[in-house]
């Protein structure tokens, strides 16, 4: 199936501010994603269970050629693995912040576009509104909310609602 040729171009212009966002990534930031990529899946997970199964059965069984070095109860495996946690979980909360900007950059852009389409939209009720005067059409100019519509919104007496609608919630 085709894609209407403006639906493309939209599609086009969110990959290109994806690609940009990666572009700009830290070295660090790259590195977090890179660990999350490897740590988030089943490979990683399934080589920790072989690793500390093998460690295990080394340091219990005694098994010739083989040397026992870190006896029960495994404090060395014990340090091992609290060092990884404290990396892993040092590289995916870095992960996560960048995200959760990149989250904030999106809900501040879809912001913009809804405030632009709400005064484009008001404009054309306002112009609709003018059109059904000249020709005569009495029900689209007298309805009250179409005439409500075709006002201008304050987002600002929109937040505030909303904001003493929450705290009466609460």
């Amino acid at each position: 199936m085709q894609v209407p040729n403006h639906v493309q171009e939209h599609i086009d212009t969110i990959a290109k501010h994806e690609q940009e966002f990666l572009l700009r990534r830290s070295p660090a930031e790259r590195l977090g994603d890179l660990t999350a990529a490897i740590v988030g899946n089943l490979g990683f997970v399934a080589a920790h269970i072989f690793l500390f199964l093998f460690w295990i059965l080394v340091n219990t069984l005694h098994l010739p050629h083989i040397p026992q070095f870190d006896p029960v109860p495994f404090s060395l495996l014990g340090t091992v693995v609290a060092m990884e946690a404290i990396l892993l979980a040092s590289l995916i909360l870095m992960r996560q912040s960048r995200l959760a900007r990149r989250a904030d950059e999106r809900e501040h852009l879809v912001l913009q576009i809804l405030l632009l389409t709400e005064k484009e939209v008001t404009a054309v009720i306002s112009m609709n509104q003018q059109i059904a005067t000249k020709v005569g059409l009495s029900d689209m100019e007298n309805n009250k909310e179409i005439e409500q519509l075709g006002r201008n919104t304050s987002i600002d007496e929109v937040a505030q609602d909303i904001q003493r609608s929450l705290s009466e919630d609460l």
